[in-house]
């Protein structure tokens, strides 16, 4: 798709590969504020758990909930992840959560954030009240959009978008794992985090490649999402068709994004380190096709759309416009990452695609849109059920 739109051929967008200095300079300015030592994380959820400055997940660690058990440790760490992150679709611009604790108040990926670990720890994920703090499957098939609009605090005046979609998409994630007990254990409480048990038991001397986190989450959440394109009876989840796309007979067309999965699977990475496995190969994942990476590179310029009505109508995440804009942030991200690197002087090895996204592009996509466009708004506006975008 890159090459299409250098070559002039794609309907909706043209790329200006001049402007991507200008646009790592961007990139480069908030990694320096952000982390000015470069010791960047790696771009996951566990950020968004530490927003304003105080860290959830450390504080509950305190409290020794899991003792000394790192498996078990390990499996609600995978449980409030996965859930969280299958949450983390865009929440639009109206929406915020206000936190208790703090008395602060959270919009879009922090809000989405803070309010599903509330929702964690307070056991709404959990059908056994004497073990809180997981998720397991009977209670994420039985839970309702009612009851996530409670822990989100919607209403009236705050409502999030697709609310409806999300509680489908955990009632599918506890149907999954209560069908699949070789993978998420079995019992009367399979849970999300057994697959935390399957992926430490694959290391191979200590090892775990990131690409299998994926592949394992592909393989054994693949039911979960709705009913799209399929091929031989397997539904693709976030995979969608373009009239220009590679491939001939079923898959012809094909265009494979899995944002969720891909931004899970990052999020993953971590809790299988604090037990002591190193995960290799994180470039093995690519960058994560969503409106604040996409939003970054129309913001600098390295993408203009060809018909500037666009960036005033609402598109569906299936058109061949939406279709293109990420399949040219997935390419485009790889080519900043190399110009970021060569910048800072470090290599692959020091800055993987992960830390550049944190650094990073993503925060540049957000800074870049506040300054543009009320409320933080992307330059597109994509219709979402919450299950994608």
């Amino acid at each position: 798709m890159l090459d299409l739109g250098l070559a002039g051929r794609l309907s909706h967008f043209s790329v200006d590969l001049d402007r991507l200095s200008a646009c790592a300079d961007e990139v480069i300015a908030t990694t320096r504020e952000s982390y000015p030592d470069l010791d960047i994380p790696f771009h996951a959820r566990w950020r968004h758990f530490a927003a304003g400055g105080f860290d959830r997940w450390g504080t509950l660690m305190q409290a020794e909930p899991f003792g000394d058990d790192g498996l078990k440790m390990g499996r609600a760490a995978y449980d409030l992840a996965i859930v969280s992150v299958l949450l983390d679709a865009g929440a639009g611009a109206d929406w915020a959560y206000e936190e208790g604790r703090t008395g602060e108040t959270y919009a879009r990926s922090e809000g989405l954030a803070v309010a599903s670990f509330d929702m964690f720890i307070g056991g709404a994920f959990s059908s056994d009240p004497a073990d809180p703090f997981r998720a397991d499957a009977a209670a994420l098939a039985a839970l309702t959009a009612d009851e996530l609009a409670a822990g989100f605090q919607v209403g009236p005046g705050n409502p999030l978008v697709g609310l409806e979609g999300r509680a489908a998409l955990l009632n599918r994630l506890g149907q999954a794992v209560s069908n699949d007990p070789d993978t998420f254990g079995r019992g009367d409480l399979p849970r999300p985090g057994g697959l935390f048990d399957v992926l430490a038991g694959e290391a191979v001397d200590g090892t775990v490649p990131a690409p299998r986190i994926l592949d394992a989450l592909l393989t054994h959440l693949g039911p979960i999402w709705p009913g799209r394109l399929t091929v031989d009876g397997v539904d693709l989840g976030d995979t969608w068709r373009h009239p220009m796309g590679p491939g001939e007979g079923q898959t012809a067309g094909l265009v494979p994004f899995h944002k969720l999965s891909q931004w899970l699977a990052y999020s993953l990475i971590e809790p299988l380190e604090w037990v002591g496995l190193t995960v290799t190969d994180v470039d093995g994942l690519t960058g994560l096709p969503e409106y604040r990476n996409g939003g970054l590179f129309l913001d600098t310029g390295v993408l203009r759309l060809k018909d500037e009505a666009d960036a005033g109508r609402p598109h569906e995440v299936g058109s061949p416009l939406v279709v293109e804009w990420r399949a040219l942030t997935v390419a485009l991200l790889d080519r900043l990452a190399e110009v970021v690197r060569a910048r800072l002087g470090l290599d692959a090895a020091a800055l993987p695609l992960a830390k550049v996204l944190e650094g990073g592009t993503w925060a540049t996509g957000r800074r870049l849109a506040r300054a543009r466009r009320p409320g933080g708004a992307p330059p597109l506006q994509v219709i979402s059920d919450g299950t994608v975008f």
